[in-house]
């Protein structure tokens, strides 16, 4: 009983919490319907205000912008007129500038019909009195056109003559008389050895008996040094001398050095031999550095490289035709120097290079090609200035010289080389050079006969009197002044002698 009266009360129960809550949830929904459409009207509010907020400031914005776009069609309309005002007066302007030219050509029109009216009426005239001279003269047109221009040619021919000597005379009469001057004076301040070497050196004996200690057993001791050294050992009949014989004088100056030695020492045989020449190289090496360093501070050059210095060195023991290089070397330098300081040009590179234009004979034994290309090329992988490298390309016309110091390291070199006893020349070499000389001479026309003389340092050219005339000699030794020029290396300069003379002869019967 109780168990039914708990569940009815239960039951009650729920129905009871079940319509309060009902009631309560519809009391809810109500207030939230009422709070959502409070909240609508609003919004509905603020966006029709929003809106006509918008349209108004549309409004404006498209008020602003149709000013704008009124005002520069306002501006580019005006600027059109003012275009088409500008174009208008070019038209006028181009219009009236037609009507002159018009009005011009028509004047040029009716001036060249004057003229060419003139034109026919004076080729006319030229023809009647073209024909009339020829009538008179004997000669057509051209007969006389060739006469003439022959009367003509021989006229400027001797007039050009006449004023070439007058020009020649005048550049000589100063020219000459300044280089004399700048040149005897450099000579004087610088005075050289005479030439005294050779290929070959002499190393005296204490006496006769020395000759079998060097030859050695067998031969062995100057197997031994000719090996060592490279040069050949003369051992003659030469009472107490032995002869030394090398193309390079440094391997020839070590053997001499090398073979004193032993013949004071005493102490001759293979072992020794090669512990002298190996101690004799070294003390070589460096009295070459040494003596490239004196050369150096001789003529007041200085920043040289350590291996130019080098070869500067070995060119003590190198000769041309007898002379010592380095002393030529030494005094091309002094020379060229000197001549700079009186034309005013820069004494610091002619110096320079007069010290360097033979550096290529201290390897031109070693190294292909003559010793221009060698001085060059050694010049450039040592960082020399171009004006010195120039200076040495051109000392012997490889290439022509642009600057007045490659002009003075030529004028020097050739003072040097071509001075009294500076160089000894084979004698066919010299006989070559005279007969070289005489052949250019006789090759031109005119020319009778020719004779080298004064060593070849003048030649004598008979001319044929009825072939050149006194107003074409100077023409004529100029010709062959320049073929010499081109043609011949020599050195110093070959004075060429025309020699006119006219002969009348008759006999009294």
């Amino acid at each position: 009983m109780l168990t039914v009266i708990l569940a009815i009360c239960i039951v009650v129960a729920f129905f009871a919490g079940y319509l309060i809550n009902k009631t309560v949830s519809d009391r809810q929904i109500g207030a939230a319907k009422d709070r959502a459409a409070a909240i609508i009207d609003d919004a509905k509010k603020d966006a029709e205000h929003q809106k006509k907020e918008m349209l108004f400031n549309a409004k404006e914005e498209a008020m602003s912008i149709k000013d704008a776009i009124e005002k520069e069609n306002r501006e580019r309309r005006s600027e059109i007129q003012k275009m088409e005002s500008r174009l208008m007066n070019k038209e006028e302007n181009l219009d009236r500038k037609t009507a002159n030219l018009e009005k011009t050509r028509e004047k040029l029109d009716r001036r060249s019909r004057e003229l060419d009216q003139k034109q026919k009426k004076l080729a006319g005239m030229m023809d009647e009195k073209i024909a009339e001279l020829e009538k008179v003269s004997g000669m057509s047109k051209e007969e006389a056109k060739e006469t003439l221009m022959e009367e003509v040619g021989r006229e400027a021919r001797a007039d050009a003559a006449v004023l070439y000597k007058k020009i020649e005379d005048e550049a000589k009469e100063n020219a000459d008389k300044r280089a004399s001057e700048i040149v005897a004076q450099s000579i004087q301040r610088y005075a050289a050895d005479h030439v005294a070497e050779s290929t070959i050196s002499v190393v005296n004996l204490p006496n006769d008996e020395m000759k079998g200690r060097i030859i050695g057993r067998e031969g062995r001791n100057i197997r031994a040094l000719e090996k060592m050294t490279g040069i050949d050992l003369i051992i003659d009949d030469t009472p107490e001398a032995v002869v030394l014989s090398g193309f390079d004088p440094v391997r020839r100056e070590v053997a001499r050095m090398a073979l004193e030695r032993l013949i004071v020492d005493g102490r001759i045989h293979p072992a020794r031999i090669e512990e002298v020449v190996n101690k004799c190289r070294k003390e070589l090496d460096n009295e070459i550095k040494e003596t490239g360093e004196q050369a150096c501070f001789d003529t007041g050059i200085h920043n040289v490289h350590p291996e130019i210095i080098k070869l500067l060195g070995r060119l003590k023991y190198r000769t041309s035709y007898g002379q010592n290089v380095l002393k030529h070397s030494i005094e091309v330098s002094y020379l060229a120097g000197m001549m700079a300081a009186e034309l005013g040009a820069n004494v610091k590179i002619a110096k320079r290079a007069g010290l360097l234009h033979d550096i290529g004979k201290a390897i031109d034994h070693e190294v292909e090609g003559n010793h221009v290309e060698i001085g060059v090329n050694v010049l450039k992988k040592h960082k020399e200035s171009k004006a010195v490298i120039h200076a040495v390309e051109a000392h012997h016309n490889d290439v022509e010289p642009q600057t007045i110091e490659a002009v003075l390291i030529q004028a020097a070199d050739a003072i040097s080389a071509a001075r009294p006893g500076a160089r000894r020349e084979t004698l066919g070499s010299y006989v070559q050079r005279l007969e070289d000389l005489e052949k250019i001479a006789n090759s031109f026309d005119g020319v009778e006969k020719s004779y080298a003389i004064q060593a070849g340092r003048e030649v004598r050219v008979m001319v044929t009197p009825d072939d050149v005339d006194d107003k074409g000699m100077p023409l004529l030794a100029r010709d062959i002044a320049k073929k010499i020029e081109t043609e011949m290396e020599y050195p110093g300069n070959v004075k060429v002698n025309l020699i006119r003379e006219t002969r009348a002869v008759d006999y009294a019967k």
